[in-house]
């Protein structure tokens, strides 16, 4: 990427920073008597802090993407499996075992947890039926349980992709930001080194950049940190569910076959 465009982008994320501290009173005092700029801070930045910033803006960017697929993906499975248990339940209790197959593998469960654990084990014992194996009644229960209990690993595999991603910028952020923080002090002292004073002048510029560099990386860590504790949060309940519906299915098939 060309400078000009990295220059470009970390402009962009310190205008957002800037609507952010300007909206306290007292940013918003300073900006007024015009010793806050942070378009100017931006363009005088080195390049290892421009890069910084890119890394950071990117980071934020993948955080928010992948916490919205999260997001969309989790309320589709809740709202599908809400309207599928029943139905499959009705199925069931009237020994309807097709259709209840078929009902688990329409598209229109396809977010659906409980349907791909449920599918996986009424799959299996219709295999076991239909296939014309001397298996005894335990070990008829035990393939649909084991079988039951792949659907449920990958099923809860699926649903934490992305979710250690967040986890890993919300750690990482604050430390690349403090890299930028870094960057920024040392560019205060060499503006000392290069005035022969230590007034304000000479240190402004880079610790406001390594300012900003902080806010950018706390900027980025804490969306991230709550939308990863959310979804953990989610992804337990979906684990009880898909817990006590592989259990309610082990005992419909004990039921079933005693």
């Amino acid at each position: 990427m060309e400078v000009s465009r990295m220059r470009q982008i970390a402009q962009i994320a310190c205008a957002g920073i800037g609507m952010v501290a300007l909206s306290t009173p007292a940013f918003a005092q300073a900006a007024a008597a015009g010793g806050l700029n942070l378009i100017d801070i931006a363009q005088n930045m080195s390049g290892i802090a421009i890069a910084v910033a890119v890394v950071l803006f990117v980071m934020s960017f993948w955080s928010v993407g992948v916490a919205i697929e999260r997001v969309y993906t989790y309320n589709q499975a809740r709202k599908q499996s809400k309207l599928y248990a029943p139905q499959v339940a009705k199925h069931l209790k009237d020994g309807r075992l097709k259709e209840a197959i078929a009902l688990s593998a329409s598209k229109d469960y396809r977010y659906s947890h409980l349907a791909k654990v449920v599918l996986a084990g009424l799959q299996e014992y219709q295999f076991q039926q239909e296939s014309g194996t001397n298996l005894n009644r335990d070990d008829v229960l035990d393939t649909v349980r084991r079988s039951i209990q792949r659907a449920s690993a990958l099923t809860t595999n699926d649903l934490k992709k992305g979710v250690n991603t967040l986890a890993t910028i919300g750690s990482t952020a604050p430390f690349v930001g403090l890299l930028g923080t870094v960057v920024g002090v040392i560019n205060a002292f060499v503006g000392i080194a290069s005035t022969g004073s230590g007034g304000i002048a000479g240190v402004s510029a880079g610790i406001a950049e390594a300012l900003v560099e902080t806010a950018l990386g706390l900027f980025v860590a804490i969306p991230a940190v709550w939308f990863y504790n959310y979804l953990t949060s989610r992804l337990e309940y979906f684990g009880v569910e898909m817990d006590n519906s592989s259990s309610e299915l082990v005992d419909y098939f004990i039921k079933k076959t005693a």
